[in-house]
């Protein structure tokens, strides 16, 4: 089985993706239709955005209709571990201990009783 290449995106290509994981495909009218609820974004700005995103490989476009439809090439978990692998080398040390401390230690993000409950099962899980 050939592995794919994860393209690290940018913050912007991240929200885009973001948005076609809850869609699954999406035209850039769509995409647009979304970013705009939380930022101020030009619909050209969008359109360029997903073109290099389709010439980096992290989305597919299907051009055989006048409207392209988008979908992204990997899923979510796969470019988060990807992502956070890199993090975990480039930010830590190679320690995802330290990120775990850093994050649970954040006083910006305090992490609910039911995200404590859930992170303590998978140390148990992971002690066993």
């Amino acid at each position: 089985m050939r592995t794919q290449k994860i393209h690290k995106p940018t913050e912007s290509e991240l929200e885009i993706l973001q948005i076609l994981w809850a869609k699954g495909t999406a035209t850039v009218r769509d995409v647009h239709e979304e970013l705009i609820q939380s930022k101020d974004v030009g619909y050209t700005t969008t359109l360029k955005l997903m073109q290099i995103m389709h010439e980096k490989g992290i989305v597919k476009r299907d051009d055989s209709m006048r409207t392209h439809i988008y979908q992204p090439v990997a899923n979510k978990e796969s470019t988060q571990k990807h992502l956070l692998h890199k993090m975990i080398d480039s930010l830590f040390g190679g320690s995802p201990t330290q990120l775990v401390m850093q994050a649970l230690g954040d006083n910006n993000y305090k992490a609910s009783k039911e995200e404590l409950e859930k992170i303590q099962s998978l140390l148990d899980n992971l002690r066993q």
